[in-house]
């Protein structure tokens, strides 16, 4: 993600930055996904609250410009392994920067880091992933922000085949244990305002800690 950001100029758009971020995970060997056929998915600027399937993804020609919040999300696979990765970069004077200066970049990017701590000190293998469910969207609203995922969950579980991916939505009692890893990826914007984040990573548990890998 580090190189793939070095990459964007205030001239790139998604399109673009799928290109170059394509290149890169080739140059680690890595040129297939699990992800029907969109191992990289980027949205940004007007689209950065767009939520879709990677199966309807087109990647779009709207330049990075000097302000602009870039999401990248890499589902790259080998043989039966998977990768899922996304995050939220800010761009500021055309640059992508590590710390924004914009306090709603700042701020974003901060409910993001909070969501993903609160989460790993509520979950245990027992939660049932209707429970983390409940409690993020719980946590997003409490922060001010909405849930911007097009099925409402927050994550799901990482397997062997994509079609038996159990997600963290209403209504699905299994307990987390039950699966190896499970991504959590809330996709959030401040109420009224225009930027839509998203920070993920894949965690497991260790005993009955929740760790992310």
């Amino acid at each position: 993600m580090a190189k793939i950001a070095a990459t964007i100029s205030a001239k790139s758009t998604e399109r673009s930055i799928v290109v170059e971020a394509k290149k890169i995970l080739a140059s680690l060997g890595l040129t297939h996904t699990w992800y029907y056929n969109c191992p990289v998915f980027v949205l940004l600027g007007s689209r950065s609250c767009i939520s879709q399937s990677g199966r309807d993804y087109v990647p779009a020609e709207e330049p990075v410009g000097v302000e602009n919040l870039v999401t990248i999300d890499l589902s790259p696979c080998e043989g039966t392994l998977w990768g899922d990765f996304a995050r939220s970069l800010c761009v500021e004077s055309g640059h992508v920067v590590e710390k924004p200066l914009s306090p709603a970049f700042s701020e974003g990017i901060a409910v993001e880091h909070q969501l993903h701590r609160l989460m790993a000190e509520f979950v245990t293998p027992e939660t049932s992933f209707h429970q983390l469910c409940e409690f993020a969207n719980d946590a997003i609203a409490t922060a001010g922000y909405e849930n911007l995922d097009f099925m409402g969950n927050v994550g799901h579980s990482i397997e062997i085949s994509r079609n038996n991916r159990r997600y963290i939505e209403i209504g699905n009692h299994q307990p987390l244990g039950a699966v190896t890893c499970f991504t959590f990826e809330p996709h959030i914007r401040r109420k009224g305002e225009r930027w839509g984040f998203k920070h993920e990573d894949i965690y497991f548990f260790d005993a009955c800690r929740c760790h992310a890998l």
